[in-house]
């Protein structure tokens, strides 16, 4: 009887040293998912950086050739907002 209830303690002992063990796994592998995480926060902002800086670039240089389009043609401009205005007027009559 006592082999039986020393050996019930044994398998107890056991079970909190795996449950111990599990418990500071998991706690490793959350704190690799959290430096990973911030990892891929700061990955994410450089990115949307730079795609940022190449929207405006490019932004920037469609306004130069578009002044520069209405400097050399200013006719030809005026005509081609109206046709654009006049497709639009008709349009949200519909």
């Amino acid at each position: 009887m006592a082999e039986k209830k020393l050996a019930a303690v044994g398998a107890e002992t056991d079970a909190e040293a795996r449950t111990a063990s599990a418990q500071a796994e998991l706690e490793a592998q959350i704190a690799d998912l959290r430096t990973e995480i911030a990892r891929l926060t700061e990955t994410v902002s450089a990115i949307s950086t730079g795609a940022k800086a190449v929207v405006q670039g490019e932004a920037e240089l469609m306004t130069a050739r578009v002044r520069e389009r209405v400097r050399e043609e200013p006719i030809s401009s005026l005509l081609t907002i109206a046709g654009v205005a006049f497709l639009f007027g008709l349009l949200a009559r519909r």
